[in-house]
């Protein structure tokens, strides 16, 4: 009984340790995520397996340093660029983000759209996606901050659903072995590509700025004045790397299934969610087919508000609005708005006759070009003492940093190449 009770007091303890790690990792496996993976999976079976292994300690190390930042100077990384940095570093990281964020709440809701049409075929694509933006603009208002994470917390839980796919299928668990810990590449374009969509739907320049807003966010909820400490970074450690690692894990799976599913059957296309969603069903079963188009609902609903929320806060941040999702809506009205205008204007390219696949693909190059430079920018800041004091990057850090600005900058300037020689 004793050892029952101190079981679940160690679930607790470590249950109140997650917060924004968790919520970010796991909104970065959002409707267009799904997507990638799921052509990853049905292009290539178990051939990118290993490069969930890849991404788990870069993911973790640019988040924790956002994170750190965060706590630390216990302001956004919006503000900390515009305090420290020229502006223009700030304006054209705007630029390029305000659009890619807009295309990709656009992109997942069509994509949530499409999954609840086939689940209601009575019901039309466009009305579900007026209901499910009516949804989300309601809670996003409605609810403070706290109560808002804590239902994000529990729309982490629709991601287990695709942990639970494969193992409704035949598979070969030694193939699967030696895809995940033995690298392999096809030396072609198409190959290559699908490395750099994985590298840009994993590293998102979005999620920089949520992590370090929110972490600022929650230091800010918490009663008497906070003294950063190893204890609250360590905290904030455990959180990053178990979100960080759950995203990673959720992207294996969903690789994995599309991989045995798709692949195996000659299914090598797929460039929506619902089509996955669609393919499944004839081949896995229909009870496979419900699990996967409920995980879509249930990602997008919990990324759709931190997509919109970063772009918010950013605007809000550069511009000295109030902000703050614990703030009602009268009290920060520029704040909400904004995020109001992004789910509208994301809503609208249905009606603009743009498609997800057209949206994602812009939505990849704005990503694309901004990541190597934030990455850089968030080196320097935190390996800079005048910003950060004592808590400057150790050298783990700095050298998975720096691997991650290399992969990203690479997946840049490769991605540019295959724009323009697909063009010729």
């Amino acid at each position: 009984m004793r050892n029952t009770t101190n079981f679940s007091v160690k679930i607790k303890k470590a249950l109140r340790v997650l917060g924004p790690g968790l919520i970010t990792g796991a909104s970065d496996d959002d409707p267009s995520g799904i997507a990638t993976y799921s052509q990853a999976g049905a292009g290539f079976g178990y051939s990118t397996l290993w490069t969930a292994l890849l991404t788990f300690p870069l993911m973790a190390a640019i988040q924790g340093m956002c994170a750190r930042i965060g706590i630390v100077t216990q302001k956004g990384l919006t503000v900390t660029l515009k305090n420290n940095y020229p502006k223009t570093i700030l304006y054209i990281v705007l630029l390029f983000s305000f659009p890619a964020i807009t295309l990709n709440i656009g992109a997942d809701l069509q994509g949530m759209a499409a999954v609840a049409h086939m689940l209601v075929p009575e019901i039309p694509i466009f009305a579900f996606s007026i209901a499910i933006t009516a949804i989300l603009i309601f809670v996003i208002i409605k609810y403070p901050y706290q109560k808002l994470a804590r239902i994000l917390r529990w729309l982490c839980l629709s991601l287990l659903l695709y942990i639970l796919v494969p193992f409704l299928v035949t598979r070969d668990w030694t193939a699967v072995l030696k895809s995940t810990f033995i690298p392999s590449f096809h030396f072609n374009k198409e190959f290559l590509s699908i490395l750099v969509a994985i590298l840009g739907t994993t590293i998102s320049p979005y999620l920089f700025f949520w992590q370090a807003t929110m972490e600022a966010e929650d230091i800010a909820h918490k009663k008497g004045k906070v003294i950063v400490n190893n204890q609250i970074l360590s905290n904030m450690k455990k959180d990053v790397n178990f979100g960080m690692l759950f995203s990673n894990v959720v992207m294996f799976f969903i690789i994995l299934t599309t991989g045995t599913v798709l692949y195996s059957a000659g299914i090598h296309t797929i460039d929506t969610v619902e089509q996955a969603a669609m393919a499944l069903d004839p081949l896995a079963g229909h009870l496979t087919y419900i699990i996967f188009a409920a995980g879509v609902l249930g990602t997008g609903m919990l990324a759709i508000p931190v997509l919109a929320g970063a772009q918010s806060y950013m605007l809000a941040e550069t511009f000295g609005w109030t902000q703050g999702l614990d703030k009602k809506f009268n009290e920060a009205k520029g704040f909400y708005i904004t995020i109001i205008a992004s789910l509208v204007v994301g809503l609208s390219l249905d009606a603009l006759r743009i498609s997800p696949i057209h949206a994602l693909l812009y939505t990849a190059i704005l990503y694309g070009l901004t990541a190597p430079v934030l990455i850089a920018v968030i080196l320097h800041i935190a390996n800079n003492k005048k910003i950060m004091g004592e808590y400057t990057n150790g050298k783990l850090s700095n050298v998975l940093g720096f691997i991650t600005l290399i992969l990203m900058t690479f997946a840049a300037v490769a991605m540019l190449y295959f724009l323009f020689s697909s063009g010729k």
